[in-house]
């Protein structure tokens, strides 16, 4: 059973009308279709406004769509929005707190509300270096830091099948970030699915199974993490003896510019082997591949010229 199955999801809302004007409708989702595995930790990539938020919102039950389905753990996301909520752990991004209770009391009420426990509760503690002093203060004494720590803790603590994370390492520092990145990977050999919206991209490509990119409400890409970066263009720039080789023609050679004294640039697409067979009699002295990175994967599919409503977009197709 996957974890989360998206169908044909759309979101539209329609403005208040004014006298002499019609009525503006804004489609926040547009016959979204996405399904999550089972134990994978799964990253939902688009800016603001590409409606994220929303998703998660119709998941969790807060929203509910136009037409369409979203179902998480087997139960729909409509009808069985008080059950889901039970069993799945969720951090909003930006989490609002209640600043009068203390870290330890907050982590008590809110374990409560799950109806499950905390099980994690001292773990995740240890992980995320608060100490019992800290828990004892009030939250509105708390860093950013230490907020957001709080929040990733409240999400966890009570083992969830799945956790829905919104931005989950925003004011996190480099050693806590990586300490959740550990997090995540027992949450996946443990069994759990992770789900989570990010704007770094960089954490998206270190911990993520596989993507999802969406643009203006539609689906533009979903694939794993590999294959999506096997698919950008590398900038390349290339120096040997005497003139610059002859590269049409080559596969997955494009944008050739000779320059002056047997230097060259190009951009370099999936396999480097027909580029280095082609190269391979010249005498290098400078060879600079960039390595693929998801943040220039990820830009290529927000060039202007790319249509979010073109069928085949979708690297590897809803089913991936």
């Amino acid at each position: 059973m996957d974890a989360i199955v998206i169908t044909g999801l759309s979101k539209s809302y329609v403005g208040r009308r004014l006298p002499a004007r019609p009525a503006v409708t804004v489609h926040a989702l547009q016959d979204l279709s996405v399904s999550v595995k089972e134990a994978e930790v799964f990253g939902f990539l688009g800016p603001n406004g590409a409606g994220k938020s929303t998703t998660i919102r119709i998941l969790l039950g807060f929203l509910h769509p136009t037409t369409g389905s979203a179902a998480m753990l087997g139960l729909d996301a409509v009808k069985h929005g008080l059950e889901l909520r039970g069993r799945v752990g969720y951090l909003p991004g930006g989490i609002a707190l209640y600043d009068t209770m203390t870290g330890a009391d907050l982590l008590d009420y809110l374990a409560q509300l799950y109806g499950r426990g905390a099980p994690l509760r001292d773990q995740l503690v240890e992980r995320m270096e608060l100490s019992q002093a800290d828990l004892r203060r009030l939250v509105r004494d708390y860093s950013r830091g230490m907020r957001q720590k709080i929040g990733i803790i409240q999400a966890l603590q009570h083992d969830p099948d799945l956790a829905v994370l919104d931005e989950p390492t925003e004011g996190l520092d480099p050693l806590m970030q990586r300490a959740f990145y550990e997090v995540l990977d027992e949450r996946r050999k443990a069994g759990r699915t992770v789900f989570f919206s990010s704007h770094v991209l960089s954490e998206v490509e270190r911990v993520c199974d596989r993507v999802a990119i969406i643009r203006e409400g539609r689906l533009v890409a979903l694939s794993r993490v590999e294959t999506l970066l096997a698919r950008r263009r590398r900038h390349v720039e290339l120096r040997v003896d005497g003139d610059a080789p002859d590269l049409g023609g080559v596969v997955g050679v494009s944008d050739v510019s000779i320059l002056d004294g047997g230097r060259l640039t190009c951009r370099l697409e999936g396999d480097v082997g027909p580029f280095l067979a082609a190269i391979g009699a010249f005498r290098v002295h400078d060879l600079t591949i960039e390595p693929a990175r998801l943040e220039d994967a990820f830009l290529e599919y927000y060039e202007p010229d790319l249509d979010p409503a073109s069928p085949g977009t979708a690297a590897d197709g809803p089913a991936a």
